[in-house]
């Protein structure tokens, strides 16, 4: 009888909460263990997965903003050690090794080597050179392209390969394409004659392209200079203006291009 009152006291002592908390503690089932503790890992992958795509987000966006500034340091500096290789193998052996002095020393050489030839004596000698490299075989045809292509950037208005700018339709109706009108040019036919004129699209930049012979009047000519064209095609189109306007070619036809008397056949 004692051991039975003594049994009842602490049932009385002990508190309801705890006793229906042990109760509902034995009579959970043992398969909703495995879906409580499931739910643990799924919410730390999909935290992974958000911090995953935040880091490489912000790495990108930090590769975007240094690799412009990397390559053109890079190329910058390959150019200083290229143009600074010319002269200072000379400084080296006077022993005087300065880095940037053979640098200098080259835009100087360049630089009088530009005023030298804007002279009748410079323009003389270099039409005598001109003339035994168009004499060689190879050299010919090598020297005649890069000659070209640094005409058609010359700040001489009056050496210009590329006369202006122009668009055409090309590949197909609905697309255009840019390029620059290098010559003008008169087809004869039976029907009649008809003014041409050569247009230079560029599809590697400026050293490679096609030719296209169009016809005058098909040619759209926008309120761009040459400098700005060539700049929108070294550019991949990112310096190109919002708004273009075509200018009307009576106007712009005579002074750049020349226009030329269609003769009658």
């Amino acid at each position: 009888m004692g051991t039975r009152e003594m049994d009842r006291d602490l049932e009385r002592l002990i508190p309801l909460s705890i006793t229906d908390n042990a109760n509902c503690s034995k009579s959970s089932s043992p398969s909703d263990s495995p879906a409580a503790t499931a739910v643990a890992p799924a919410g730390n992958e999909a935290l992974g997965k958000v911090i995953r795509s935040w880091a490489w987000k912000k790495f990108m966006t930090g590769c975007v903003i240094l690799l412009p500034l990397a390559i053109t340091f890079y190329i910058t500096w390959w150019f200083i050690h290229l143009v600074d290789g010319f002269f200072s193998p000379i400084y080296i052996h006077l022993g005087m090794n300065i880095f940037g002095l053979g640098f200098l020393t080259s835009i100087t050489f360049i630089f009088l080597v530009g005023v030298f030839m804007s002279s009748w004596v410079g323009a003389s000698l270099l039409a005598l050179g001109e003339w035994f490299i168009k004499k060689m075989p190879l050299m010919s045809y090598i020297y005649a392209a890069s000659k070209q292509i640094s005409a058609a950037i010359s700040p001489d208005q009056t050496s210009q390969a590329f006369k202006e700018v122009a668009i055409v339709r090309h590949p197909r109706i609905g697309e255009y394409a840019i390029g620059f009108i290098t010559s003008t040019i008169i087809l004869r036919k039976t029907s009649g004659a008809e003014e041409l004129c050569c247009v230079y699209v560029p599809t590697n930049h400026l050293y490679l392209g096609d030719i296209f012979l169009i016809n005058s009047k098909d040619i759209m000519r926008p309120n761009l200079s040459v400098r700005e064209g060539i700049e929108i095609v070294i550019s991949g189109g990112m310096s190109i203006p919002k708004v273009l306007t075509i200018v009307d070619t009576q106007f712009i036809l005579s002074p750049r291009v020349g226009k030329l008397t269609v003769p009658q056949v």
